[in-house]
């Protein structure tokens, strides 16, 4: 777990707000969870089998003894808060959360034990057109961060409910007379969730692998037409992709459609969004049957691969920085601050506290990054006006009312 520094939250506002804006400019609307929730719905939701579940969720017992945990995930929660406030029957609902997730990983550059995800989710919406539509949003995204040459999409079909379970039978037999080859996570999943032994990062694991069935081979017309819609969507928005055969997500909810956005320049914490279709979520969870499709952004990563693609930005802590000569004028100060604030919101303006010389309030006003300093001495006061200087391109101090103070500002904050 970590802090977020001053200097790293600009640019983390920054992506977050390019992010939100884009998922509302899809009129999907924000929802709030909770970050705890019984440990139960994640179980059931995402899977006891699961790494998420069972060796990453910190759960514990409340003082009622009820098991409870911090959420690993936002969707199960998404579809338990729709589902339990009657938002699924006979509707159809598209919104989208933000917010801190928690996993016992090992930490690393771009994997923390306490994350952060902005996820969007569609619910009783079938077919490929709202999976298409997720992955054009992410896309998106990526042209307004400037990171579109830095990512690729990864995309896979794993099939309906009933496929997964005639593969996994097949996958099984194939796998067990190989157990002793397969690294010691491997071997446990192989009664509990063999389909992720296909993600080893293990090489004997993999090299076992190679050969197992495919799972196109178990593909059924509905599922192969629910793919091949979802790949023409996408060529004809001119969204690239490639076919990843062995991306198959490590939640239990997941049917049909995965994808995974990619980037090469983070090492291995590469993806940043992954998601897809899961059309028994919210059976699984006692609800009517309700098609569903989503994804999660992982804000940490998108954050830092921006950083690793854009130059340092120059904003500062504050646009404007009101130097006072006199403490005796504070309160009048004030007054002109606040009028200024309400008048232009945009603005971040910083007034100095605890007096001093003017000499180190301008050297304050440099170092917070602003473009304008505010002077205010006894003259200003008298006259009612206040003394304007611009920081970045030097020129002279000149005295202003509050009409040319506010026109002056509102023209350069434009």
């Amino acid at each position: 777990m970590r802090d977020i520094l001053p200097a790293d939250a600009r640019r983390w506002r920054e992506v977050e707000k390019v992010v939100t804006s884009t998922l509302l400019g899809y009129a999907y609307e924000e929802i709030e969870l909770p970050l705890i929730e019984h440990t139960e719905l994640f179980a059931r939701g995402v899977g006891e089998a699961t790494d998420a579940v069972e060796k990453e969720m910190y759960s514990f017992h409340d003082r009622d003894g009820e098991s409870i945990a911090l959420r690993p995930e936002g969707t199960a929660g998404c579809a338990r808060a729709l589902m339990q406030n009657g938002l699924l029957y006979n509707q159809t609902q598209r919104v989208f959360y933000s917010g801190h997730m928690f996993r016992y990983e090992r930490p690393q550059r771009g994997r923390y034990r306490q994350f952060y995800q902005i996820g969007a989710e569609a619910f009783g919406l079938a077919g490929a057109e709202p999976d298409a539509e997720l992955i054009q949003m992410g896309w998106s995204c990526w042209q307004r961060l400037g990171v579109e040459n830095d990512v690729r999409l990864e995309l896979n079909t794993i099939g309906s409910g009933s496929v997964r379970t005639a593969y996994r039978r097949a996958l099984v037999d194939y796998l067990t007379p190989h157990r002793e080859a397969l690294d010691p996570d491997s071997q446990r999943r192989l009664e509990s969730n063999p389909m992720r032994i296909l993600d080893s990062k293990s090489e004997t694991t993999r090299a076992v692998a190679a050969n197992a069935p495919r799972l196109t081979e178990f593909l059924d017309e509905a599922s192969i037409q629910h793919y091949e819609r979802v790949k023409e969507l996408l060529a004809a928005m001119d969204i690239p992709f490639v076919e990843n055969p062995q991306l198959m997500r490590g939640l239990d909810y997941y049917t049909d459609t995965v994808f995974e956005w990619i980037t090469d320049r983070l090492g291995a914490q590469g993806t940043i969004c992954a998601g897809g279709r899961y059309d028994n979520l919210v059976e699984h969870l006692g609800g009517p049957a309700t098609p569903g499709s989503g994804f999660a952004i992982g804000l940490d990563r998108v954050v830092l691969l921006h950083e690793e693609v854009n130059a340092p930005g120059d904003e500062g802590a504050a646009d404007v920085y009101c130097c006072v000569m006199t403490t005796e004028h504070t309160a009048w100060v004030f007054d002109w601050v606040e009028r200024l604030r309400r008048a232009v919101p945009r603005l971040r303006i910083r007034m100095h506290l605890g007096g001093g010389k003017l000499k180190n309030q301008f050297k304050r006003a440099d170092q917070s990054g602003a473009r304008w300093a505010l002077v205010v001495g006894e003259d200003e006061v008298a006259n009612r006006r206040v003394g304007l200087k611009h920081l970045r391109e030097g020129g002279q101090q000149e005295q202003v009312d509050f009409e040319t103070l506010l026109a002056r500002l509102t023209e350069t904050s434009n």
